[in-house]
């Protein structure tokens, strides 16, 4: 086979790292579409997607979805907000729509663009007036080879939850805050699926980068013009700080990365979060946010959160608190250990790891089902008054499992449904063991030996 000087400069230039294998760089077509909310989930659905800077204004068409093609001739125009982006060499036009005065439980089909340059027709469907039964995907980090290995994490989580109503993204979404090249391989890896099912995300650290002029960690700039979030959060955080109601619970965001950062963010969050509960007239009440309250890798602990958190999402019935940050999986609570039913059940604490970077695991106390080395996600079914959670490995092994019963005094009843013919995954892989030190594989051999103790004591190995 012959290779034209073409393909010779090409393969040098690739190898020489004079050009990267695959750039994203923004074109005259709108990319990165993703949908999410700016306001009610009944009557609106936020929109954004990216060109270059030769497309000066976007436009976005909606329609009631029909299964005849005719619906296009009955779709309304809306103009969109551009912003203009200039970061780390990459120019680009970021785009929003807010579509507005939208029927509750109806599919829309929608599509992005202008003159010439369109998206394909998207779907997508409104949430119902009044409280019904909805499911939702959430995923820990993914933060590294998104393209490569996250990608299958996201599609089999779709292939298992076709008509999931949304998906919440933990924090770390990539690896590098401004890496417009690692945003490129998240929005890759989901591809047409964030144009079908909305997200919802809240920052990691690796959201935020040091800006060369402050000295300081400040959020990425892909953040805002990438995504469209609720701006009911505290002033100066608004899109990353943010609840929305759906069908009878409210999912709560925080930026747990600005709270570590800074003493003023961290009341000024801790407040509004106390009001948000306060006024809260869902029946479920979900909270996601980046570090947990119960750490799950091993050397970490972040008690601050655990001191002036926990005792609010315990004050205010808080059901489910889903968390990355620690590349391990756990899941537990502030009850005891290895009791499968449970009454006055408070927040079940879920750490869990989508992406391929693994640490090892605490091994704490805290926690009921563990898994290492374990790319995985999580969908969750929500009925009017019970929440059922289900973990799988993005091979499709359901991994664990559970449920919560909401009595009429508003508390829980927990049950464990974990499969009893799937073991832990606790052992650690040949490649990490080869790296550790004498000392390092003596800790590790310690903490399993107490933690195989524990499980014995319970019932649970």
């Amino acid at each position: 086979m012959k290779i034209g000087f073409a393909s010779y400069l090409c393969m040098y230039l690739l190898f020489s790292g004079h050009i990267q294998a695959q750039s994203f760089l923004p074109s005259p077509y709108p990319d990165r579409v993703i949908l999410s909310w700016q306001e009610d989930p009944v009557h609106t659905q936020a929109v954004s997607w990216r060109t270059d800077t030769s497309i000066a204004e976007g436009f976005g068409q909606i329609a009631e979805a029909d299964a005849s093609p005719d619906f296009r001739s009955t779709s309304t125009n809306y103009q969109a907000v551009r912003s203009d982006f200039d970061h780390g060499g990459v120019q680009a036009h970021y785009f929003s729509i807010n579509f507005t005065d939208l029927k509750p439980s109806t599919k829309y089909a929608y599509r992005v663009g202008q003159g010439k340059q369109w998206s394909e027709w998207f779907h997508f469907s409104t949430a119902s007036e009044s409280p019904k039964a909805f499911s939702f995907i959430y995923f820990g980090d993914a933060q590294n080879d998104l393209k490569s290995m996250w990608s299958r994490a996201i599609r089999e989580a779709v292939l298992q939850a076709p008509r999931a109503s949304f998906m919440l993204h933990a924090g770390d979404l990539v690896n590098r805050a401004d890496s417009d090249r690692e945003w490129g391989e998240w929005f890759y890896a989901g591809g047409w699926i964030y144009g079908m099912i909305p997200s919802l995300a809240t920052p990691g650290n690796h959201e935020y980068y040091k800006d060369p002029e402050s000295e300081q960690r400040v959020l990425t700039p892909q953040w805002k013009p990438s995504f469209a979030f609720p701006q009911n959060g505290p002033e100066d955080f608004e899109e990353s700080v943010y609840y929305i109601d759906y069908q009878g619970a409210r999912i709560i965001s925080l930026n747990s990365m600005a709270m570590m950062l800074d003493e003023v963010a961290f009341y000024k969050q801790k407040n509004w979060l106390e009001k948000v509960l306060q006024n809260n007239p869902q029946k479920w009440t979900i909270i996601m946010h980046h570090h947990p309250i119960y750490s799950a890798g091993k050397g970490r602990d972040n008690s601050r959160f655990r001191v002036e958190l926990q005792p609010i999402y315990k004050r205010y019935g808080v059901d489910l608190v889903l968390q990355g940050h620690d590349h391990t999986y756990a899941r537990g609570g502030n009850f005891p250990l290895g009791k499968q039913v449970r009454e006055d059940a408070g927040p079940v604490y879920v750490v869990s790891v989508s992406g391929p970077k693994m640490y090892e695991s605490a091994m704490s106390e805290w926690m009921d089902r563990i898994a290492m080395n374990t790319q995985l996600f999580q969908l969750i079914d929500v009925k009017k008054s019970q929440l059922n959670y289900r973990a799988y490995t993005v091979t499709g092994e359901l991994y664990d499992a559970f449920f919560l019963q909401k009595r009429a005094d508003g508390t829980n009843i927990f049950v464990d449904e974990r499969p009893a013919d799937v073991p832990e995954r606790i052992e650690l892989p040949e490649r990490i063991q080869k790296r550790m030190t004498e000392e390092l594989k003596a800790d590790f051999d310690e903490r399993f030996r107490q933690f195989k103790l524990r499980r014995k004591a319970v019932g649970k190995n």
